[in-house]
């Protein structure tokens, strides 16, 4: 019998490994598509040891890991997938690194990518790209807001509740009743069987000596053996609870419905399912929480049914004096959007609806948020603010019993995790205002006052010698938002001249940071240009005297009294916004001498000479000396203060 050579040792191991690669796509597919994203990244992760350079292979193994929290591997391979010659099949790349980096408070690098998937042209793809775009819009504005938002915390840091309540699987939907906490989790009872399927459960766990004890499990009456239960909630006497029990449905979703308990002899009988039209066959009826409306009790839930806006929508039907519910009313497009709305909580105190969403303005992932009703109608919803409210998942806000304390699930970090960072929510808990008490003023002054202080130093940009060029005048009758009009109109100038002569990778390197400039710098500033002006007028309407402090920058490399003067004119257009914002609102009080009234000061300082630097001043050398974004940044002026009370 002839041995094998090596050569058809070599064809017969490729041979065999191909079989085993291609099986083992089969496999992470069918993993996929039942949601099992776990699988999915393991049979991807395990042909990609193999073949790394199937752009395909690279996307699907980037989705199975962000979907299974893998984070930090997905950027990689999201990153890897826009390297490759045909990144333009994959868009969503550039779309889902916004997210990821958002989730890591990365808001800079997340704006860059947004930005970029925002100009993805409009063609035949095998999602809904105007969803995406409408999307990528908010994502965008939320990146501008977020580190304002961090910038003005609401409350102190929550307490993160210690390992007797919280493990290193999920926590969630946590309700504090007298000295008992009543939540869910996902822990296994006996962690040395390794065949133990893991169900969703309720505990409870009292307080002793300001300390959680051990939480013991609810009975079977409300637990049952082969179902996940959880989102427990009370009726206003207490003799009523309401729980969600889920079956699941694959991997990752499941199919929920909302079960009650009355209590006998201070026992609670066993578990039944609401009737129709809480509960809808077919339909996910989840999170149950009550409320009152109109002195009228009312159900909250989550809920995917008929006439919603998409998937999961907050939902809440009377409960009529028979014990009956009303047909359910879909709390409204200011609430629902086409992404989740899930864990309602109403303050009936407040008439507000707590709720969590990922479309809604938000720091990353579902953020918090409140909604007023009135006049039959949720208003548009506020973000809860930070730190309620992470880069990561933020969920299950609750009040307690007293009033007094709030509660919610979040993945943020510092929770804890058996293998993956961020995998799992854990609970936390901050003291409110008593809703006891009428609701504190806010004082709207002093926020608005914080705020515009947030906004210095405010930067703006302009375009070379702008404005009016070629003059050694001081003044100019053009105001900045003209300027800034302008300047965006040559960016396809600047698009054109910047990269000229370089080499396709340089090329598009060039083209990026042009990019980055105008969006990050020259479009964010005249964006807090427009909030600087909307808060100054909430501020002068409330009789304040605010001083305006401005400073103009020029160039070493260039004549300095040229450029003082051209410095100068530069902070003339900034006062002329002022002088024509809305068609002079800000005229009246700008030296105003009426006492008791808002007055605005114009304060200008030195103009300062820019550090030396090796940007070209050659206008023969119009790519480096006025077309690359290091020149563009050292055309500038700026807002470097604000001031209250001055005279």
């Amino acid at each position: 019998m002839k041995k094998l050579t090596p050569y058809l040792v070599c064809i017969l191991f490729n041979f065999v490994s191909a079989q085993s690669d291609r099986k083992l796509r089969i496999y992470g597919d069918l993993a996929f598509a039942e949601k099992d994203w776990f699988g999915a990244a393991q049979y991807y992760s395990r042909v990609y040891s193999h073949d790394s350079s199937d752009i395909r292979l690279q996307y699907q193994f980037a989705e199975a890991s962000r979907l299974n929290f893998d984070n930090d591997l997905a950027i990689r391979l999201y990153t890897k997938v826009l390297t490759n010659d045909e990144k333009n099949k994959y868009p969503l790349c550039y779309y889902w690194l916004g997210q990821l980096y958002k989730q890591k408070g990365n808001y800079k690098d997340a704006k860059k990518q947004f930005t970029k998937f925002s100009k993805t042209k409009k063609k035949k793809y095998n999602f809904n790209l105007d969803y995406y775009l409408k999307k990528c819009n908010i994502e965008i504005e939320a990146c501008n807001w977020a580190p304002q938002a961090i910038k003005l915390p609401v409350i102190p840091k929550p307490e993160h509740l210690d390992t007797n309540i919280n493990s290193k699987v999920s926590e969630y939907a946590a309700f504090e009743m007298d000295s008992t906490l009543y939540f869910s989790s996902l822990r296994i009872k006996n962690k040395r069987d390794p065949n133990e399927v893991a169900f969703n459960k309720i505990y409870q766990s009292d307080i002793k000596n300001t300390k959680w004890q051990k939480p013991t499990l609810l009975d079977t009456s409300i637990n049952s053996t082969y179902l996940h239960n959880a989102n427990t909630c009370f009726t206003e006497d207490y003799q009523r609870m309401i729980v969600s029990r889920c079956k699941a449905k694959n991997a990752s979703e499941f199919t929920c419905e909302i079960y009650y308990s009355d209590q006998l002899n201070g026992k609670w009988k066993e578990l039944a399912s609401l009737p129709p039209p809480i509960n809808l066959k077919g339909y996910n009826t989840t999170q149950p929480s009550f409320g009152k409306i109109n002195n009228k009790t009312v159900l909250f839930f989550a809920s995917n049914r008929p006439g919603g806006q998409g998937n999961l929508d907050i939902w809440y039907s009377y409960v009529n004096s028979d014990g009956t519910f009303s047909e359910p009313v879909n709390a409204g497009k200011n609430v629902n959007t086409p992404d989740d709305e899930i864990t309602p909580w109403f303050i009936t105190e407040r008439n507000q609806l707590f709720f969590s969403s990922t479309y809604h303005k938000g720091l990353g992932g579902f953020d918090i948020f409140k909604s007023i009703y009135k006049d039959s109608l949720f208003l548009e919803p506020e973000n809860a603010g930070y730190p309620i409210n992470s880069s990561y998942n933020d969920i299950y806000y609750s009040v307690n019993k007293a009033k007094n304390r709030a509660y919610l699930s979040s993945n943020r970090v510092g929770s804890f995790f058996e293998h993956k960072l961020n995998c799992c929510n854990d609970i936390y808990r901050f003291d409110i205002e008593p809703l006891t008490l009428p609701p504190k003023a806010v004082d709207t002054l002093q926020e608005n006052k914080q705020q515009l202080k947030l906004l210095v130093p405010l930067t703006l940009y302009f375009h070379n010698d702008e404005p009016d060029p070629k003059t050694k005048n001081i003044e100019t009758k053009r105001n900045y938002e003209s300027t800034y009009i302008d300047y965006k109109k040559l960016v396809p100038d600047y698009e054109k001249y910047y990269p000229a002569g370089l080499t396709e990778p340089l090329k598009e390197k060039a083209l990026e940071s042009l990019t980055d400039f105008f969006t990050d710098s020259v479009d964010a500033g005249m964006n807090d240009l427009i909030k600087f002006s909307k808060l100054l007028e909430q501020v002068l309407l409330k009789n304040e005297i605010v001083k305006i402090t401005m400073k103009g920058y020029c160039s070493p490399l260039a004549s300095t009294d040229y450029n003082v003067n051209l410095a100068k004119r530069r902070i003339s257009s900034l006062r002329n916004y002022f002088t024509e914002y809305k068609q002079g609102w800000f005229k009246k009080y700008i030296n105003n001498t009426t006492p008791g009234e808002g007055k605005i000061i114009f304060e200008d300082v030195d103009i300062g000479e820019l550090e030396a630097s090796l940007v070209s001043d050659d206008l023969k050398d119009k790519r480096n000396s006025v077309y690359s974004p290091f020149a563009a940044m050292e055309r500038k002026i700026q807002i470097i203060a604000v001031s209250f009370g001055a005279n």
